[in-house]
């Protein structure tokens, strides 16, 4: 069977042809040719295009042209669902899908560049795909350091002395970023992942990542929420605005979707700390 779909492929369009001829048809038949030639030449070949839009194998939703191969033909297999994920993450720029996604897109971002040729970068594809998919089939739940003992000694090494060493400072975008969360709850005005990424100048799948390093171990919108049930909690201490007033003062929608943030922060109700902590100020006077 013979398979179509645009030329210089990089991701999807080379793990969609070893997906198939590794699962589906050895013998396949994959031809990369111009963008305004698909359609064309699938029809005059007798081949199935793929991974372009308003074909059948394409992307969906946030899933790729991989995911609907995987669906399509019933592949049940705990292996091609990792490999799926770091595709998947890799081809839409949502390294969050999966730690690997950023190595493959950097691995065939580096191949893509250095061979021009579309058959012979697929040939070479096919084995690094090969070993991805052996990795997670067989391999996944191995760490590097349990190949031996010397992986294990320098892990030690680098624990005890370099890591030790390592400056904690926060990079300029984190310090900016501080800024503009703080200036958001003293005005009470919204700022999205995407906001920040695109004031700070930065690659938001990259912030979204680096984001807990320096800002509590949190992913931004955790830290966020935390930032705002931290100023209703100062301002149900220091002043005697009702709960609606609050929830409007720290940026949520309304009060039930105030209450519900602030329960699943704290464990409690709003209105049960406001008046626990009324009760405690009586008990000291």
């Amino acid at each position: 069977m013979k398979w179509i779909t645009r030329e210089h492929p990089k991701i999807d369009r080379i793990a969609c042809p070893w997906l198939i001829k590794r699962f589906i048809d050895v013998n396949a038949e994959i031809i990369y040719v111009p963008f305004a030639e698909v359609l064309t030449k699938a029809n005059e070949l007798n081949a199935t295009p793929f991974d372009l839009p308003g074909v059948e194998y394409t992307h969906y939703n946030d899933q790729c042209s991989f995911d609907y191969f995987i669906k399509k033909h019933q592949l049940k297999d705990a292996g091609l669902d990792r490999v799926a994920a770091i595709v998947r993450g890799a081809d839409t720029d949502r390294h969050d899908f999966a730690p690997q996604a950023a190595g493959l897109e950097a691995i065939f971002s580096g191949l893509a560049y250095n061979i021009k040729d579309d058959q012979e970068l697929l040939d070479l594809g096919m084995t690094i795909y090969d070993g991805l998919y052996s990795w997670a089939k067989h391999l996944h739940q191995l760490k590097h350091t349990q190949a031996g003992p010397v992986e294990q000694m320098l892990l030690e090494v680098y624990h005890k002395y370099i890591k030790q060493g390592k400056s904690k400072k926060a990079p300029e975008w984190a310090k900016e970023l501080k800024e503009m969360i703080q200036d958001q709850l003293d005005t009470n005005m919204t700022l999205s992942l995407q906001q920040a990424s695109t004031e700070l100048e930065i690659n938001p799948a990259y912030l979204s990542r680096e984001f807990s390093k320096y800002f509590d171990n949190l992913s931004f919108g955790d830290y966020i929420r935390k930032l705002r049930i931290d100023k209703a909690k100062n301002l149900m201490d220091t002043t005697g605005y009702s709960l609606t007033e609050i929830a409007y003062l720290t940026g949520f929608s309304d009060q039930s979707h105030f209450t519900r943030i602030f329960k699943k922060q704290t464990g409690e109700n709003p209105s049960v700390y406001k008046r626990n902590n009324s009760k405690s100020k009586k008990n000291t006077k």
